[in-house]
């Protein structure tokens, strides 16, 4: 695998990203596009066509490389149906809300949270939700449609090879049973599990690049394409590439937008009862394993914090200020009580508030961290995090927010990785395990200061008797 080069291409909800790797697992070169949402008759879609027209010129640019193969890569919550070698219908975008008659109606429809794992979120967040409402619309355009995967989607478009995979069907669809390995009751009943293209595997290769692209790309029309993955599957899989946390329970906690806490248990640990009303799921990773999975909108919670204009969390040079402010903050018993991104997170009913603001602009910013921290601990907890807890992501860096974490939870040992290319070079893990990061973890040390008595008074504030 050495020789050749691999392209990534990760399928965002906010960007598109193409990759090229060396065989060695090292980053050459990297191109965004940030997606539009361009709108049809009765809903905003996905961009797939600004999307293909921008894949094709990038993967020219990547022509004198000896290209290999390419795995694409997406987030989870969209679906695409195909006739006749072309969309049937515009894929919806999940952020679209769907009409509350035709929720209510599909709720009804659901299978128990016990069965699929799968908690029902808001908007378009369950596929099974879009597929609801298409249908009504689409009518005979979607009853004789074959159903993909987003990351799938893509596969298709380059090898003109129609497969499903299980890391995105996974990944709160409502579609899919992780105990049985296969569709949920409910997909089955309604017909769409017959409509979904036929399983691969993630790692699998569907065929290779197809004449006319390799024509308008240069590319060989030898380049292997693959199934492809969910997107925090692919993060997962770069985690384990590190040898602290290869076949060990682990919990790995990526931070961004969402932080997402994704848990793999020892051999033999009995999974967790997950509480389907806190942002709790099970997820599904590349070997068809359940992953006991939580989530919040952390870094969307800490940007309407900080509010705009104001310096980020994460910035190195604040770090000693923004740990100075600590003190203080636990003196004054100055706190945030959830949440701030309604619906979402462990406590999704709370309406957030401060108590003791402070007009400091460094205590106000190391309070927010405190926060996060207070909420991932929650989430961790829900989900059993035992162990061993790697941070990654952009707040990796946010030295109050992960030492407060470490501060919280004293009996895991906890590490960060500042992982810019996690889910990408998880992608390329996946063609060649063998591979491990380039970089190293950090060991996180505690705060100074005690917390005790500070999580003590936030859960008060929580239950009414504070």
């Amino acid at each position: 695998m050495q020789q050749g080069r691999y392209i990534v291409a990760d399928f965002g909800k906010t960007l598109a990203k193409l990759t090229l790797w060396s065989g060695d697992g090292v980053c050459l070169a990297r191109e965004t596009r940030p997606n539009t949402t361009p709108h049809c008759r009765d809903y905003a879609a996905l961009d797939v066509d600004g999307i293909a027209d921008w894949l094709i010129e990038t993967l020219k640019s990547f022509a004198t490389h000896p290209v290999e193969a390419i795995i694409p890569v997406s987030h989870g919550a969209a679906v695409v149906g195909l006739r006749d070698n072309s969309l049937a219908f515009p894929p919806l975008d999940y952020e679209h809300p769907i009409p509350d008659a035709a929720l209510a109606a599909y709720r009804a429809q659901r299978d128990a949270f016990a069965l699929t794992g799968s908690p029902a979120f808001p908007q378009g967040l369950n596929i099974g939700s879009q597929l609801h409402w298409l249908e009504s619309l689409h009518g005979v355009d979607f009853r004789t449609a074959t159903l993909l995967p987003y990351a799938q989607y893509w596969a298709w478009f380059l090898s003109g090879n129609a497969v499903s995979e299980a890391t995105s069907l996974g990944c709160h669809s409502d579609l899919w049973n992780p105990a049985a390995h296969d569709f949920s009751p409910m997909a089955k009943r309604r017909g769409w599990a017959d409509q979904f293209a036929p399983m691969a595997k993630a790692g699998d290769v569907i065929g290779t690049l197809q004449p006319d692209l390799a024509a308008a790309t240069g590319l060989s029309d030898t380049v292997c394409i693959h199934a492809g993955l969910h997107d925090s599957n692919a993060a997962l899989i770069a985690a384990r590439g590190f040898p602290e946390i290869d076949g060990k329970e682990a919990t790995i906690l990526s931070t961004g937008t969402w932080f997402v806490a994704m848990r793999t248990p020892a051999q033999g640990v009995e999974l967790p009862d997950l509480p389907e009303d806190r942002d709790c799921l099970i997820n599904v990773d590349a070997y068809g394993h359940p992953i006991p999975s939580a989530r919040f909108m952390g870094g969307r919670e800490i940007e309407t914090l900080i509010e705009l204009g104001t310096r980020r969390v994460d910035i190195v040079a604040d770090q000693p200020a923004l740990m100075a402010a600590v003190p203080d903050i636990l003196a004054s018993g100055t706190m945030l009580l959830p949440c701030f991104a309604p619906g979402f997170g462990p406590f999704p009913a709370h309406l957030g508030r401060w108590i003791n603001r402070p007009e400091d602009w460094f205590a106000r910013r190391a309070a927010v961290c405190l926060y996060a921290a207070l909420v991932a601990e929650t989430s961790l907890s829900l989900i059993g995090t035992q162990g061993i807890l790697l941070i990654e992501g952009r707040f990796a860096e946010a030295q109050v927010f992960v030492r407060a974490l470490a501060s919280l939870r004293p009996d895991l040992t906890i590490y960060t990785a500042n992982a810019h290319n996690d889910v990408s070079f998880g992608a390329l893990r996946l063609v060649n395990p063998s591979l491990r990061p380039k970089g190293h973890l950090t060991r996180v040390a505690p705060l100074d200061v005690e917390l005790t008595n500070y999580r003590r008074t936030w859960n008060k504030y929580l239950e009414g008797t504070a």
